[in-house]
Order: C-alpha cells, then sequence, then structure tokens
C-alpha cells in the first residue's frame, strides 16, 4: 500500500472499507473498498479522521484483508455451518440448522496462535439455533504476509474445526416416581416440564408412567421403556439421599452402567446419568421442576446429539457449574456451564 493526503486522493480507489462511528446510533462503512474518492468526498473522510488513505498496490506474497479472510473462510468450513459476506474484512459464520455447536478448542488455540490471525466463537456444545451466530474470523493489519494464511490452511488440512451437530429424533419414556401422585393425592408437575424441555429441541415421541416409590415398580417401569424400544428413559422424583427415595438404586438395578451421580453444578447436583448399551437413563432431582435451568439442561442436548457423556464430560461442568438464577433467563447465553 502507500499513502496519500485526502486531499490528494480525488480518484484513487479505496483498498478497504472506511468506518464511521456515531455513538449509540451506527457503526458501519460510509465508504466501501472500490469506492472511487471523489471531491465531495474529501469533507467526510476528514470528519472520521481520516487525513491520509491507503491505495492498494499489489505485491507478491502480501494478501489484503479480504482475501486473507476468505481463505482462512474456504479452510475452515464446517458441516452445517453457512457464512456471511465480507464486511470490514470479516467474514461470520452461522448456523444451517438447529442443533449442537461444536468447536475443537485445542485446534482454535493453535489457530489464534499464529501472529495477526484470529477466529472468534462462541463456547462449544452450546445449542444453537438456524440462522444463529457462531463464530468470526478476520486478520488484524490491512495486509497480512501470506505465509501466515498458508500455515493457517497447514493447521486446518484434513481437520474440523467447527460443526453443527443436528438432534435425533429420539422416542423418550418418562417414568416418575412419587405415592402422593401415583395415589392421586397431587397432581403430576414434572411431565409436562420434561416435555417441553425435549420439545426445545426435537420433537419426538413421548411416552409417561406414574410409579409408587416401590423398588421393584420403578424397576419395572424402566425396564418396560426399554423393551419397547425406547432411546431415552427419563425417571423424576426420588433422587435424594432420603431413605425411601429408591431412584438411583432401580436405575442401577437394571444393570444399566452408572457414569456419575452427582454432578458438581447448581442446581442439579443429584443428577444421575446412565447408560444401558447405547440407550441414556437419567435420573433428575426435584429440582428440574421449578428451577430455570439445571445440570439436565446442560446434558440434554449433548444427548440428543449423539454425544456418550463420560465421568470427565460430569465433572468438568463445575466450572461455570452455578447457575446465577437470573431475573431474565438468557440461557444457554450466559455462563452456566461454560
Amino acid at each position: 500500500m502507500k499513502v496519500i493526503r485526502v486531499e490528494d486522493a480525488v480518484g484513487q480507489v479505496l483498498c478497504h472499507d472506511m468506518t464511521q462511528i456515531i455513538p449509540g446510533k451506527v457503526k458501519d462503512a460510509v465508504f466501501r473498498k472500490g469506492h472511487v474518492i471523489e471531491e465531495e468526498d474529501i469533507p467526510v473522510l476528514l470528519s472520521i479522521g481520516k487525513e491520509n488513505i491507503y491505495v492498494w498496490e499489489d505485491v507478491e506474497g502480501r494478501l489484503h484483508e479480504n482475501d486473507a479472510a476468505t481463505r482462512i473462510k474456504e479452510a475452515s468450513m464446517g458441516k452445517n455451518v453457512a457464512f456471511s459476506e465480507i464486511k470490514e474484512g470479516k467474514i461470520s459464520f452461522t448456523a444451517e440448522i438447529d442443533g449442537l455447536y461444536k468447536i475443537d478448542k485445542d485446534l482454535l488455540k493453535e489457530i489464534n496462535s499464529v501472529d495477526q490471525v484470529i477466529i472468534a466463537s462462541i463456547h462449544t456444545n452450546t445449542p444453537v439455533r438456524k440462522g444463529e451466530k457462531l463464530a468470526a474470523t478476520r486478520i488484524i493489519p490491512l495486509v497480512i504476509d501470506e505465509d501466515k494464511i498458508e500455515k493457517v490452511e497447514k493447521i486446518l488440512q484434513g481437520r474440523d474445526l467447527f460443526e453443527v451437530v443436528p438432534y435425533r429424533n429420539v422416542s423418550v419414556g418418562i417414568v416418575t416416581t412419587g405415592s402422593e401422585i401415583y395415589k392421586g393425592r397431587i397432581k403430576d408437575a414434572f411431565g409436562p416440564v420434561i416435555k417441553k424441555k425435549f420439545a426445545e429441541y426435537v420433537a419426538g415421541e413421548i411416552d409417561q408412567v406414574i410409579v409408587d416409590d416401590r423398588l421393584e415398580m420403578i424397576e419395572d417401569a424402566i425396564k418396560t421403556f426399554l423393551g419397547n424400544g425406547k432411546d431415552i428413559v427419563v425417571c423424576t422424583g426420588g433422587m435424594s439421599v432420603d431413605p425411601d427415595d429408591m431412584t438411583s438404586t432401580a436405575i442401577k438395578n437394571t444393570g444399566a452402567e452408572i457414569v456419575r451421580y452427582g454432578a458438581p453444578s447448581l442446581p442439579g447436583a443429584m443428577f444421575l446419568m446412565a447408560y444401558n448399551g447405547d440407550r441414556e437413563i437419567m435420573g433428575l432431582p426435584g429440582c428440574v421442576m421449578y428451577s430455570k435451568r439445571t445440570t439436565f439442561d446442560l446434558i440434554l442436548p449433548r444427548v440428543l446429539a449423539g454425544d456418550r457423556i463420560t465421568v470427565d464430560d460430569m465433572v468438568s461442568v463445575g466450572h461455570g457449574g452455578l447457575c446465577l438464577d437470573c431475573d431474565v433467563c438468557r440461557f444457554p447465553y450466559c455462563n452456566f456451564g461454560k
């Protein structure tokens, strides 16, 4: 690039967008890359603090910000991810479908370690809707040495940086425990909550059975759902340490593999994760019924996206595992579970 005084720039072609910022009103390009400067443009350029402009001169081994961002985009594009047009040297990535956003954090760090290159992203394992923004990329200067972009391309070769994983179409069985519900003393309030939470992600078949607080009755209900081919069994209630709470024992007695009973997150510490083969069994504590978000909300989208939950997954939720119970819930765009 070469520098020219604005007053001497009539007829020259801008090599980058010129941004105007009016606090609280606008932040946008007042002139776009490629604009041919005219006499009446000079006062506008001076008003946004541009006493000099840069004119692009094509030099071998150097890339303009737009060309660099395009190459990073082409190297990093993942499954079910769309991208925006270039604006002020930046390209944004958005979700093409509803699903679970995943990004390789180590790979992202490796790319961002390349000097003057950035990719900014939302957190991995965030549930997203079609059209929502996922990440954005640009370079720091207006021009960059091409070998830096080649380094990024080499890092990404044959590796997926990010993707949006679609949710599975699942059938669900809800086992609701509690003598007070089974005997008709109170109305079940757990079932509608669970159905609503599943409906945030999928529209599969959901059946529910209400059982007494008897061990063999809970066991039989779980086994019946599994025998009927349910993909997921959710057990609500009976997850505390009270002697008459039998749900965790019933899940174990079905022969399920208990991944972990107890999660370092609040609310929802008494959450239980288990597997019968490749089918999930989850034990939900009572807080799921009345708290806005709990451990269940952290695990459910991952289960629906096909992740097999591990002990490490469970213990890792402790960092960010304290829900602040905000007056206006913004989950998943908050600190909870991050």
